[in-house]
């Protein structure tokens, strides 16, 4: 038997049983209808298709946008200025000995040329190397400076010459120090004497930062790590702070961050010079 149909649409399948052949086509039907006939809809109906629109919305102005904090605003200013206070003097003597003591030994040897200055390198290598070693072992490294572009503008004018010295001396190497600032903390936290604290407890200087206060005064914070002591054994101090870092400055003391303990010394000189 023979079926005359016209040809299928694209999406038909064909199902095929020996001699006779069936068409099947798709038709999207909603629940409650019926499908169509298939002789009256077989070449009317064709495929649909289906868009998808993406519809963009701008962003809700009400919602809370973050804001960057005064401290984050500030611009940090790099220390790039080259010093010799900045440089490692046991390095230098260690690198220097070891050099003339290694030449002047092959030198000696007739490994290298120069044998005639072999005693000479020999002679000037080793006390320069213990030299170094000894400097290296007594060395004190140089703290981090943290210093915002607002404070370096006023450290000139409104430091006091005390704050200038005490931030010059811990951004360089010294030798013979057990710390930063000793002879400072041995005065204002009274090492083994009657209301001080053990020497073992001492307060270690971490990091200075310089910055400005909300009036508009310098400010130099000295931030120590002093896991034996508390809040109030810097507070009870605060006056002999100032006192020794005076005159013209006063001294402020709370808790930093990471269980570290601040000293804001915060100089008065800026006063001063705006009255006269």
């Amino acid at each position: 038997m023979k079926a005359l149909l016209s040809p299928p649409p694209p999406r038909s399948n064909i199902f095929c049983s020996h001699h006779e052949r069936f068409f099947l086509s798709v038709y999207p039907i909603s629940p409650l209808q019926k499908p169509p006939r298939l002789d009256a809809r077989l070449g009317a109906n064709r495929p649909q298709n289906l868009k998808v629109v993406f519809v963009t919305r701008a962003a809700d102005s009400t919602q809370p946008s973050t804001t960057a904090s005064p401290s984050s605003a500030k611009t940090i200013v790099t220390d790039d200025e080259f010093s010799l206070a900045k440089v490692s003097f046991g390095v230098i003597g260690m690198g220097v000995g070891i050099s003339l003591l290694s030449y002047g030994f092959g030198a000696y040897f007739n490994v290298l040329p120069g044998s005639e200055w072999s005693a000479l390198m020999l002679t000037y290598g080793f006390p320069l190397a213990i030299i170094g070693m000894a400097l290296k072992y007594a060395e004190l490294k140089p703290v981090p400076c943290l210093t915002y572009s607002d404070a370096q503008m006023l450290r000139e004018t409104s430091a006091t010459p005390i704050l200038k010295q005490v931030r010059s001396d811990v951004i360089r190497y010294q030798y013979g120090d057990e710390q930063h600032l000793d002879e400072a903390l041995k005065r204002i936290f009274q090492y083994g004497q009657g209301g001080g604290i053990p020497r073992r407890s001492a307060p270690i200087l971490q990091m200075i930062r310089e910055e400005v206060t909300e009036d508009g005064k310098y400010c130099l914070v000295l931030v120590f790590e002093a896991k034996a002591l508390q809040l109030s054994d810097f507070d009870k101090r605060q006056e002999k702070f100032a006192s020794f870092f005076g005159p013209d400055v006063r001294a402020e003391v709370g808790k930093g961050e990471n269980d570290l303990y601040e000293v804001r010394l915060i100089s008065n000189l800026n006063v001063d010079l705006s009255s006269s």
